[in-house]
């Protein structure tokens, strides 16, 4: 019965103090749950609501904050459950599924800050012809590429993983990352090498295309007026901030984990709260004071709020 039981179940094995804190920890990351999905869902409700921020940059915001609720709803109720349950263990499977949704998210990120970019580089640098590019029709066939194209390809992966032999059962993380790749019995060369190449293809190819695309559009607005140098900062400074912030991140995520370091576990669990509260709980505030349409809307929507 015990192997039936180590072979089906999966323990995390990351948590610091977790007897002593339970309730605390429960509280704490509840009320940030809360606070990410109330957030982000209001600045989506406000895109929808609201016909002037119905063009292609904000469609691309709501779809980032989308993106975001989903992210932390992947983590955030198993990870609540956990802090109350005696023993912190997950299903196989339902690590598999867990692995999956969560970089199929982490990547699609990639995609939607490369097709605000694109958005941003036609809106400044080709101006006359950006009705006729970012038409409804592209948009759309951009956003289901940016979600569908991650999942295929890491879809592909985890049927390629489903079968490997695991020679332990407990996991250094709190939720199931590609630490479950340090679990296994045998690492196979065909398997890393097709991970680089989902790297390289959705994340590093993304992020230097963003990086070639705001270099153009730096280089263009500085040979035009103050005012096209002003819409460039004021359009694009969140998005590089997110960009980078969010590499920093995966970067960890992804390299530090798969090279097994042996990182104390206080660091370590600090590095992966970083990793799931940071940008849904940020990303609404840096698009909510910086895109100046946005933050008028939410000016008023406070101000009716304190009238009442």
């Amino acid at each position: 019965m015990e192997d039936k039981l180590n072979a089906t179940y999966i323990t995390f094995g990351g948590h610091v103090e977790l007897q002593k804190y339970r309730y605390l920890y429960f509280v704490v990351m509840f009320a940030l749950y809360v606070i990410i999905i109330y957030f982000n869902s209001t600045i989506v409700c406000l895109i929808v609501i609201h016909k002037n921020l119905h063009g292609p940059m904000y469609i691309f915001i709501a779809a980032l904050l989308i993106n975001s609720i989903l992210y932390t709803t992947t983590i955030f109720p198993k990870l609540l459950t956990d802090f109350l349950s005696e023993t912190q263990v997950i299903t196989y499977q339902a690590c598999f599924f867990q692995a999956f949704v969560y970089y199929t998210l982490a990547f699609s990120k990639f995609l939607l800050l490369a097709a605000m970019a694109y958005d941003r580089y036609v809106s400044i640098c080709k101006p006359l012809q950006y009705p006729t590019i970012m038409r409804k029709n592209t948009i759309s066939v951009i956003l289901a590429l940016a979600w569908f194209v991650p999942a295929c390809e890491l879809a592909l992966s985890i049927a390629l993983n489903a079968n490997i032999k695991l020679c332990n059962f407990t996991l250094k993380g709190i939720f199931c990352n590609n630490s479950f790749y340090t679990i296994r019995c045998v690492s196979s060369v065909a398997l890393s090498v097709y991970g680089v190449f989902i790297l390289l293809n959705l994340a590093l190819l993304p992020m230097l295309f963003i990086l070639f695309t705001y270099t153009r559009i730096l280089i263009i607005s500085y040979q035009n007026s103050k005012t096209v140098r002003n819409k460039a900062a004021q359009t694009c400074l969140p998005h590089l901030l997110v960009l980078i912030n969010f590499s920093c991140f995966i970067t960890y995520d992804i390299v530090v984990v798969r090279l097994k370091s042996d990182i104390p576990k206080i660091p370590r669990l600090i590095m992966t709260l970083q990793i799931i509260l940071y940008h849904p709980l940020f990303n609404p505030i840096i698009y909510g004071l910086k895109m100046k349409e946005i933050s008028e809307h939410l000016r008023r929507l406070f101000f009716q709020f304190k009238s009442h």
